[in-house]
């Protein structure tokens, strides 16, 4: 499938290159050494992916001077050799012609998209200076961080310098913070980016709503792909039949908001059938006799009433998975803010991979290792005299990092204390926080907001100045450095130069840092310094990693039998089967399952995702991704199209429960593969900014409908999976 979809796209896009003056005829093999070579005009230079979060190490071609193509590097333990569909088209970012050219500094209402062009030197002027009144009357706590990505880390760096512990990423609340909540509450330790998860030696693989192959986790579904043809089972649980579900040997058609019950009857029938690894359990294990207590109601009869799944399917289920434990992986997920307790719906998670034995063991998760790379040896940071204005009192007790909607919330109501200022590094915060109506509302209380982006994104349009940042492949980047399987150090550098009057990060924060007078925080000359310094102290050679673009270090036992020791950093030291912590804290110490709420007659339950060929919202202007997919379909299920007289193809509008519209149309997807009581959409299309010239207007965009949103009570996450739509049929 990755090589079709790779043959593919260079026939997609050899017109557009071509028309934009690259040259691309063929693909030229990659020598075992990957150093940058010019050969007849062409030269090679590793780096690595910044379509999305997964980093994979890339190779670029540069042919007579002109960006060419990216294939994956090969030395790289995250890609190798190979890069996804929307990573291969990573080149389409440097070619957008709808990107941000020089700094602007608006010249009219917040929201109206009117600016003027300035030099670097005047916009940086103009945010120190008003950074610099914000901190003089409420504090440098007043100005807070929102940032996606390696690219924020300097960022990141000056604000700390600055003074303010404010730095959040829509990540936590809004992706990844309910699982990794879940599973620290119950081993101890999170799951990782990349997820340490061992979907190649797995023998039983559980998809709960987590769409492998279209999410497109380049490593995972490279395992994917290999324990399929290995003969792994696969058991699915979606309201829809996605991809992975296509080919399951068991497809659980479960009804939305009811995983919960799902997940404790498979406990309970483990449990209930002695099926569970109880030398593990028995070893490792804190409080079972009270967690099973909490699950014995929780029968597979009971859960077919709440789930629409049959008794026998969940029965049948448990059991195969207990046929292939410890290397049965009930897989986290990544976006994890469904419904409200999705927190405890991934402790229930963790909990059956705990009854199953997979955690630590071949087939179920490894332990990581990481490069030991020290940080650069900067001054202390100054003390702040304010705490973190995001969770005030520890509302959210378990929260580990920081939550944007909090950051937002003060915003809004300045309390604790009053945030007047946003620098919003590569996140478009209209389609990434639930409720675009109090985004806009916080904004509106603003002094000063900045927006560091590659192109003029919807939240550009509300900021106070833009600057427009070099992509991925005209820059460097802090190094990557992250625990996985194989350890290893990868390097982010320059392939071309940026077209216009585009700066890379790191060049971005520097000069705001020394405008701000905070120079000594920032000793070294350029970024290569900083960088030359880091990999030197970690006993590396710069040099060594320019040319690979990548350097792994020794593999460490990576399971309990092979010599990994099992540590669990919870209070018990142990598993938590039942958590006394939950307990004192007045929360359900074994996760509890509550019906979901139900929307109004005639609406269907808005579930969206993602696609393989796109990130987010980032990637609808890339010239090369556009002609993959150019705009996203409505899933409806075929029944529920008959009886509202739509067929494939018909355009409607949604109107959520709020009475919302859909700003643009999208394009109905009748199909027998999704349940009657909701409807699907890839998130990230449906742009409104009128800057957005090759994307706006396309398809439907399901963030304009997230008008309603559940905060997690243990941690803060935002659940959306609980709006609802009816549909409009354009004429």
């Amino acid at each position: 499938m990755t090589a079709l979809s790779r043959r593919r796209f260079l026939k997609l896009s050899a017109g557009v290159l071509a028309g934009m003056g690259a040259v691309g005829s063929g693909a030229r093999s990659l020598a075992k050494n990957v150093r940058e070579t010019t050969v007849a005009g062409t030269r090679q230079v590793a780096t690595f992916c910044d379509i999305c979060f997964w980093k994979c190490g890339a190779i670029a071609t540069v042919k007579d001077g002109q960006l060419w193509k990216i294939e994956g590097n090969p030395l790289d333990p995250l890609s190798r050799g190979r890069l996804c569909p929307r990573g291969s088209g990573g080149i389409g970012a440097h070619f957008d012609s709808d990107r941000l050219r020089s700094p602007l500094i608006r010249v009219s209402e917040r929201g109206e998209d009117k600016w003027q062009a300035v030099t670097w030197d005047e916009a940086l002027e103009y945010i120190a200076v008003r950074m610099k009144k914000i901190a003089a009357e409420h504090g440098p706590e007043s100005v807070a961080l929102f940032s996606h990505g390696i690219g924020g880390n300097f960022f990141k760096h000056t604000m700390k310098a600055f003074g303010s512990p404010n730095s959040a990423a829509p990540s936590f609340a809004q992706c990844r913070g309910p699982r990794d909540t879940g599973f620290e509450l119950t081993f101890g330790d999170g799951i990782g980016s990349p997820e340490r998860t061992d979907i190649e030696n797995t023998r039983c693989l559980v998809l709960l709503g987590s769409h492998l192959g279209e999410n497109m986790h380049n490593t995972q579904v490279q395992e994917f792909a290999t324990a399929i043809s290995r003969g792994a089972t696969l058991i699915v649980a979606d309201p829809r039949v996605s991809v992975a579900a296509g080919k399951a040997q068991h497809y659980l058609p479960i009804k939305p908001g009811t995983d919960l019950a799902l997940l404790l009857a498979w406990m309970q029938t483990l449990v209930a059938e002695k099926l569970y690894d109880r030398e593990y359990v028995e070893q490792h294990g804190h409080g079972f006799e009270e967690f099973c207590t909490a699950i014995a109601a929780c029968s597979p009869e009971w859960a077919a009433a709440e789930t629409g799944l049959s008794a026998e399917s969940i029965r049948e289920t448990a059991r195969e998975m207990a046929r292939h434990r410890p290397a049965t992986l009930v897989h986290p997920g990544r976006r994890t803010n469904w419904y409200g307790d999705d927190a405890q719906r991934s402790r229930a998670i963790a909990l059956l991979n705990a009854l199953l034995g997979s955690w630590g063991r071949k087939g179920g998760f490894y332990t990581p290792a990481i490069m030991p790379v020290p940080d650069y040896p900067y001054p202390d940071y100054p003390e702040p005299k304010k705490s973190k204005v995001d969770n005030p009192k520890k509302k959210y007790p378990f929260a580990k990092d920081t939550i944007t909607t909090g950051i937002r919330e003060a915003t809004i109501t300045g309390q604790p204390y009053p945030i007047k200022g946003w620098i919003v590094y590569a996140t478009n915060l209209l389609n990434a926080l639930p409720n675009q109506a109090e985004t806009i509302r916080a904004i509106q209380n603003l002094d000063l907001m900045v927006v560091v982006d590659v192109v003029p994104s919807e939240i550009c349009g509300w900021a106070d100045v833009v600057l427009p940042e070099a992509t991925y492949l005209e820059r460097f980047d802090d190094l990557h450095v992250g625990p996985f399987k194989h350890p290893f150090v990868g390097l982010r550098q320059p392939v071309v130069e940026a077209p216009h009057d585009q700066q890379p990060n790191w060049w971005i924060a520097k000069r705001l840092a020394e405008k701000l007078g905070l120079e000594a925080f920032y000793p070294w000359k350029d970024v290569e310094d900083y960088l030359r310094l880091r990999v030197q102290e970690a006993g590396l050679i710069y040099e060594e990693l320019k040319s690979k673009g990548v350097i792994t270090g020794e593999d460490e036992p990576l399971y309990f039998e092979t010599g990994s020791p099992p540590e669990f950093d919870t209070p018990s030291g142990k598993i938590e089967f039942y958590s006394d912590q939950l307990a004192e804290a007045g929360f359900d110490p074994v996760p509890r399952y509550t019906p979901p709420s139900a929307g109004p007659a005639g609406s269907f339950r808005l579930l969206f995702g993602r696609a393989p060929t796109h990130t987010f919202s980032r990637t609808q202007t890339n010239p090369l991704l556009m002609q993959m997919m150019d705009e996203n379909a409505l899933w409806l299920n075929a029944s529920a199209a008959a009886q509202l007289k739509l067929h494939s193809g018909d355009r409607v509008r949604l109107r959520n429960q709020d009475g919302l519209l859909s700003s643009s149309s999208i394009a109905v997807k009748a199909t027998n593969r999704i349940r009657p009581d909701c409807v699907y959409l890839v998130h990230g299309f449906g742009h409104t900014a009128k800057g957005l010239r090759q994307a706006v207007g396309r398809g439907a965009s399901a963030a304009q409908l997230v008008s309603r949103y559940t905060v997690d009570p243990l941690m803060g996450g935002t659940a959306v999976n609980v709006n609802f739509v009816t549909l409009e049929k354009e004429s």
